[in-house]
């Protein structure tokens, strides 16, 4: 097999992958948790015999979904981040981006956060070993964010770290929380957790030669 023949084969793989993950979207923003492999076969026109070929199984799926979800939010985050603002300013708009993310496809979060709660159908899929790496990876991304923009001293990668995990775990219990019993607006919400990470934040200076924060 030649060279071309193999990228042609590759670029309709992938094209045929995106359209799969496309149908699976669909189900998941109508079903939520309870989107089950059968239905998303269903949805994509084929046979869950085929769905599992190319995902393996619902872990699979999930985790191709969760990347597909997490690349474009941490993109939407990068770009609070290095909006042109005050850094108060950018702090608020980064919470508001995530808050706003899961509000608008609170069916999309419920799969990718709480997909025991509809796993009835799908025995042995684990929500903790699925679920837990998307956190993980937030976590590390801030971590990075923050010790290329705020100077935090002799352990700064360390703090960064500390941080980034921190804030991400604080937006996502808090978010889970909000987006369960919405105790109040969104907005308040934002300012609330603004006000609890801004001492230190505001005392930071931005690290030198750095893109600033």
């Amino acid at each position: 097999m030649d060279t071309t023949q193999r990228t042609d084969q590759q670029r309709s793989a992938d094209r045929r992958r995106r359209e799969l993950l496309e149908a699976a979207d669909r189900v998941v923003l109508r079903d939520g948790p309870q989107a089950s492999m059968n239905a998303i076969a269903a949805e994509a026109g084929i046979t869950k015999p085929i769905l599992y070929r190319h995902f393996g199984d619902k872990g699979g799926l999930y985790a191709a979904l969760a990347k597909r979800h997490t690349d474009a939010l941490l993109d939407s985050l990068r770009a609070a981040l290095d909006a042109p603002a005050d850094r108060r300013e950018r702090v608020e708009s980064t919470l508001d981006t995530y808050l706003a993310a899961i509000e608008a496809r609170p069916q999309v979060y419920r799969f990718l956060m709480h997909p025991a709660e509809g796993s009835q159908g799908d025995q042995g899929f684990d929500v903790g070993k699925h679920s837990a790496p998307l956190l993980r990876r937030m976590g590390e991304e801030l971590a990075q964010v923050i010790e290329e923009r705020v100077d935090l001293g002799p352990e700064s990668q360390r703090l960064a770290r500390v941080w980034g995990h921190g804030i991400v775990g604080m937006m996502h219990a808090a978010g889970d929380w909000w987006l369960g019993e919405r105790p109040c607006s969104r907005a308040e919400l934002v300012r609330s957790l603004a006000d609890l990470l801004w001492g230190r934040l505001a005392a930071a200076g931005d690290r030198m030669g750095g893109p600033g924060f």
